[in-house]
């Protein structure tokens, strides 16, 4: 019972971790000595999940009321302070890029030219795709000017969020990468961080909740699939794949950074600052707590 306790508050921090942008869950996993468990318990195989439901009920159910929670608080930032909050959220952005450098780069051994042009390429490509995905937002909705909103629903929309729970989901699994970062990229985390509070409210629950619908289920496949699919990619092309991951980051600093004149003055420049700071040193440090072989426990699996 005690296990299960334990486990359920290690689900809250790492729900927690899932609703800010640049901050791993998997990171958390990683810190909690749970990896090993949360991965293998990721499957398809319904005869292992019931064998293994003393960790994956409490596990689910204490992310669960992290993100429920939690997600309140970042509604809250973004009606009051967008600017600040999107500085905040670029700093865990930067944050996040030493860890993925280092993801890259990790081997000792002197590498041949081939591996860095393939390296470039692969962050160009990452960067092409966000400014594909930027272009795109364009015309369903600028990502640099966030507001907490419930938009109508639509098809195009509909697989906007199923698409981004599901690379959100693979993300959410490898150790420094976040989740709710890439879903922050689409352009899609706003509206669904402000979709999750709204389910309480009667006015907006049925509109709340065909809104998360698809994302949740998109969460579900990607965790499903996501383990299988990063253990065949990391397994046969890990430098590349996390140089497209650093290419994604690059780009979204351009997508996310609110623009200076958005700054009405010294104060507000000032407190946009140690926003940024703290954002850098919250996705820095926690990234640091990553063992750059957490890779291999996942190419195991």
């Amino acid at each position: 019972m005690l296990e299960i306790i334990k486990t359920f508050f290690i689900g809250i921090f790492v729900g927690i971790a899932n609703v800010i942008p640049g901050v791993s869950g998997g990171t958390l996993v990683v810190v909690f000595n749970i990896y090993d468990k949360f991965v293998n318990a990721i499957t398809f195989n319904v005869k292992k999940l019931i064998k293994n439901w003393r960790f994956v009920v409490p596990i689910l159910l204490g992310m669960a009321s992290g993100i429920l929670v939690f997600s309140k608080v970042i509604t809250i930032l973004y009606s009051k302070c967008p600017v600040e909050t999107n500085f905040f959220f670029t700093g865990l952005i930067l944050g996040s890029i030493p860890l993925l450098i280092n993801y890259i780069f990790h081997s000792e051994y002197k590498k041949p030219a081939s591996f860095y042009i393939t390296a470039f390429i692969c962050v160009l490509a990452g960067i092409a795709l966000i400014i594909a995905f930027y272009l795109l937002n364009l015309k369903f909705g600028d990502s640099k000017n966030v507001q907490v909103i419930l938009p109508d629903i639509s098809i195009p929309l509909i697989v906007k969020l199923f698409a981004g729970g599901i690379l959100g989901a693979v993300a959410m699994i490898v150790p420094g990468i976040s989740g709710s970062l890439i879903m922050l990229i689409l352009g899609i985390y706003p509206i669904i961080i402000s979709a999750i509070p709204a389910i309480f409210a009667k006015e907006t629950m049925f509109h709340a909740v065909f809104l998360l619908l698809p994302n949740g289920i998109g969460i579900l496949f990607g965790l499903l699939a996501g383990a299988k699919l990063l253990s065949f990619l990391l397994k046969n092309a890990e430098s590349q794949t996390y140089a497209v991951i650093l290419g994604l980051i690059l780009g979204s600093v351009f997508t996310i950074c609110p623009r200076t004149s958005e700054i009405t003055s010294v104060l507000q420049g000032f407190i946009c600052l140690l926003c940024t700071l703290c954002g850098f040193a919250m996705a820095y440090f926690s990234s640091r707590m990553t063992k750059t072989d957490t890779s291999t426990e996942i190419k195991n699996n």
